[in-house]
């Protein structure tokens, strides 16, 4: 493998690509902790925590992005960002103000949706539960 002063990321959300272009450097945040990523670092696959993703361009410029869950996956020279839920900013104040808009007001259907999706799950552990009980 070559030594490069690039990398090409990709961030992409379920129905559209968020981000695409060479960085030189990556900053994300996993469930272990906040890491950091130049062009040479070793392969590897992480999940994603909602955070704040940070990528500076060849030229130094910083881009701000507001992350839901997701997955990061580095091979060689290319990263492979799959995100929930993202939004762009053009710096961190502006970043928070978008978040709260987008993330945090959470709708009425959504939560609607949530609590259903969790009484079926709990009916089907119930239901596994007595699957296992000896018929009498």
């Amino acid at each position: 493998m070559s030594l490069a002063e690039s990398m090409q990321v990709t961030l992409r959300l379920p129905t559209r690509t968020l981000f695409e272009g060479s960085v030189q450097r990556l900053f994300a945040t996993a469930q272990n902790g906040a890491f950091g990523m130049l062009p040479n670092h070793t392969d590897f696959v992480t999940a994603l925590v909602p955070s704040v993703l940070i990528l500076t361009s060849t030229d130094g410029t910083e881009t701000f992005f507001g992350v839901d869950e997701g997955m990061l996956m580095k091979t060689g020279h290319q990263v492979d960002i799959a995100i929930r839920r993202g939004v762009q900013g053009k710096d961190l104040e502006t970043l928070n103000e978008t978040i709260q808009a987008a993330f945090i007001e959470v709708d009425e259907e959504e939560r609607v949706a949530r609590s259903a999706l969790s009484r079926l799950e709990a009916g089907i552990v119930r239901r596994f539960g007595d699957l296992r009980k000896p018929t009498v």
